[in-house]
């Protein structure tokens, strides 16, 4: 794994608006960054990345079998009582997840490290799959990088497979907060996948979904939604005042109810406590467990159960907060996972984002900053397998 100066090419940001991709500058900083790229081994992909992916999320849904068995894992996880029927029904119909994304820890030599798992709502997903690949068959073409270069990128394919084998012909309703640019990309392009797809598809802000007198959700046009994907939190939607009427709904959401549970970092004690010592997971505790918030010791990440792009989290080493990203989350409750600060190149942190479709290692996302905490600002940089 290296990280490799190049020349950008003069024509990025038409490309980029040409297809789309309206977000590759967020508050007159990049977001995207093709001033450099990731190079790894076939080998570093396949044994070090691919296949444990594949094996954190065989585990993750182990998890998910527990705790709908489990009351006290629920109410670990925070999640309202009432919606606990509502997840375990979901998870025993087996309904369908379409993606998610593991962010890792990795140098190139050491095992890959979950640091959590965006099972819910990822973004960078277009970023991923279209915009990124562009940037490959360019750099092939103007001898930025080898002839023979590859990318660990099957994601645009595999979303339109996942949605012909979801969507079974059905309609769909995709809903976020549209005028947000990065969450509204991340709408448009799966449902440009989708459409690919032949699913006939309608896209609508989340405050347009309505109730009918039977207390079904319906669209615009009071048509009942029978499938939906949503790019909005479970744990918001539990909460807001729509929530009480989510198990008598009649739709259908992508995500799937029951990955409420997997979208919340206190499943990282609850891994570490199944799979003690796994390769590829760190030291994990729940903030009220005594005994082991004293195995971690002084030097630990502080994370809430809920959080979004690195709001909240606190690194501390040695008793000392080194570093702290604010935001609104934490009134649920904290974990604490050891300490593992990202590897540096060329004095950027960075972390890699695994991602999975329909359960399938699938592709491989790089994000850099300065600062250790992964944001929201923090720069996307193309990849490429080069031996």
């Amino acid at each position: 794994m290296q990280r490799i100066a190049i020349d950008e090419r003069a024509d990025w940001i038409a490309k980029a608006e040409a297809i789309g991709f309206i977000f590759h500058t967020l508050d007159g900083e990049r977001y995207w960054d093709e001033r450099a790229y990731y190079a790894f081994t076939l080998k570093q992909i396949e044994q070090d990345l691919e296949g444990p992916t594949n094996e954190l999320a065989a585990m993750c849904r182990e998890l998910v079998t527990r705790a709908i068995a489990d009351d006290e894992i629920m109410r670990k996880l925070a999640i309202p009582q009432k919606f606990w029927n509502y997840i375990s029904a979901s998870w025993k119909k087996q309904e369908p997840s379409l993606y998610g994304r593991f962010d890792l820890r990795y140098n190139g030599r050491a095992p890959a490290k979950l640091l959590e798992f965006n099972a819910d709502t990822p973004t960078s997903l277009f970023e991923t799959g279209v915009f990124q690949w562009q940037w490959l068959e360019d750099a092939i073409e103007r001898a930025i990088v080898p002839k023979d270069a590859d990318q660990f990128n099957s994601v645009h394919e595999r979303l339109i497979a996942g949605w012909q084998e979801i969507g079974a012909g059905r309609a769909l309703n995709l809903a976020g907060v549209i005028d947000d640019p990065e969450d509204g990309g991340t709408v448009a392009y799966l449902n440009d996948t989708a459409q690919q797809a032949g699913l006939k598809t309608t896209v609508l802000p989340m405050d347009k979904i309505g109730r009918n007198p039977k207390g079904l959700f319906v669209d615009q046009k009071d048509v009942p939604i029978e499938l939906m994907f949503k790019l909005y939190p479970w744990e918001w939607m539990m909460r807001e005042e729509f929530g009480a009427s989510l198990p008598g709904s009649g739709t259908q959401f992508i995500e799937p109810p029951w990955k409420a549970i997997l979208s919340n970092k206190g499943i990282l004690p609850l891994l570490w406590s199944m799979y003690p010592r796994h390769p590829n997971l760190l030291p994990a505790a729940f903030e009220n467990d005594a005994e082991g918030v004293k195995a971690l010791g002084e030097s630990y990440v502080r994370k809430p159960l809920f959080s979004r792009e690195g709001a909240n989290i606190e690194i501390v080493v040695s008793g000392a907060v080194i570093d702290r990203d604010d935001g609104p989350y934490g009134q649920e409750g904290f974990i604490r996972q050891g300490l593992a600060t990202l590897p540096r190149f060329e004095e950027n942190y960075t972390v890699l984002g695994s991602w999975l479709v329909r359960d399938q290692a699938c592709g491989l996302s790089v994000r850099e900053a300065l600062d250790p905490i992964t944001k929201n600002t923090s720069r996307f940089l193309p990849h490429a397998i080069v031996g």
